[in-house]
């Protein structure tokens, strides 16, 4: 996941959409500057592991303004404590909001992953590839070869591997994957 451009430009087009409507003296601009403040200190907090905390500000920030990102935040930062049930929810929240951000779809697939729906997680991982707006952009990819990899379906992990390795090649991690998958299949 990425901080470097947290909130979407559909977000401040929405802001300014709600602030004509009447939705109070703070300009979209403003509106938008604080709920990206709150995402920002909420995604702090995660990194220091302090979930509550964390999932706290999310929430605040989806109360001055709701974006994708924030509710796929809100919905990783539950996927740490194991509620992988709430942190689908909010995922599906912050496609309807913006579906053409990624993220969420890769960290649903993530989370049926870690149940073992991996037939399910496919497509999940698939639409995040063909999102026009992801970062960082190799980790569908990653995911997909992961499954592939666990159904011993190895030309195909291989596939995902090498092109997360195209998409990002200075990820030690996913180089590291890539030499590993083909050595075991020399």
């Amino acid at each position: 996941m990425s901080t470097t451009s947290p909130l979407s430009s559909l977000a401040l087009e929405e802001a300014n959409v709600a602030c004509n409507q009447g939705a109070g003296e703070m300009d979209a601009r403003q509106i938008l500057r604080q709920a990206t403040k709150l995402w920002r200190e909420a995604y702090r907090y995660q990194m220091e592991g302090k979930l509550d905390r964390a999932i706290e500000l999310y929430r605040h920030s989806i109360e001055v303004y709701p974006t994708a990102e924030a509710h796929t935040f809100l919905g990783w930062a539950m996927s740490f404590q194991g509620r992988l049930g709430e942190a689908t929810q909010e995922c599906l929240r912050a496609i309807e909001i913006d579906a053409e951000f990624g993220n969420p779809y890769n960290d649903i697939g993530v989370y049926l992953m870690q149940q073992d729906k991996l037939d399910e997680s496919i497509s999940w991982l698939e639409k995040a590839k063909q999102a026009k707006r992801y970062e960082p952009r190799q980790f569908p990819f990653l995911n997909l070869g992961r499954i592939y990899v666990r159904q011993g379906r190895w030309w195909e992990a291989l596939r995902e591997f090498e092109e997360a390795v195209r998409l990002a090649p200075r990820d030690a991690r996913a180089a590291r994957i890539l030499h590993s998958l083909r050595a075991r299949l020399n």
